[in-house]
């Protein structure tokens, strides 16, 4: 998780204004894969985001893998970048580990505060499944 916040940090250093920024935010959102329509259901959709986010969990050799989704293009980036940072952590990592790489990239003083609010309930979210998993052992 570290290694990835880093090479994160990284790019968007390279990144001199805002503009570009969501620019290569929107990118991340376009790349990521679509979540398949069968998962896109009550359970998986986060209650408070201003627009419609999903994620799913999977945990597999003790690691768990995120796949989410949203219907607009910023907050589709900003799930990417989660994703990016937390799939393929252990529970434990994910427990222990507070990134801060939303507020060294200055994305939390770019963002509306529903998207702020948004970025927070999918941390909150990605942390409930590691606690989970790890009660489930």
């Amino acid at each position: 998780m570290e290694g990835e916040a880093k090479k994160i940090i990284s790019e968007f250093s390279f990144l001199s204004s805002w503009e570009e920024k969501y620019e290569h935010l929107i990118s991340m959102g376009q790349e990521m894969p679509q979540l398949d329509n069968s998962l896109k259901i009550e359970k998986n959709l986060l209650r408070g985001c201003q627009s419609k986010v999903w994620i799913v969990c999977k945990y597999n050799a003790g690691k768990l893998y995120f796949y989410a989704d949203s219907d607009a293009l910023i907050t589709r980036g900003i799930v990417a970048l989660v994703v990016r940072l937390y799939s393929g952590a252990t529970p434990q990592e994910i427990i222990n580990t507070k990134l801060n790489v939303f507020s060294k990239i200055g994305l939390q003083d770019h963002l509306s505060m529903n998207r702020v609010n948004g970025l927070n309930i999918m941390i909150q979210k990605i942390n409930r499944h590691a606690v989970k998993c790890l009660n489930d052992e």
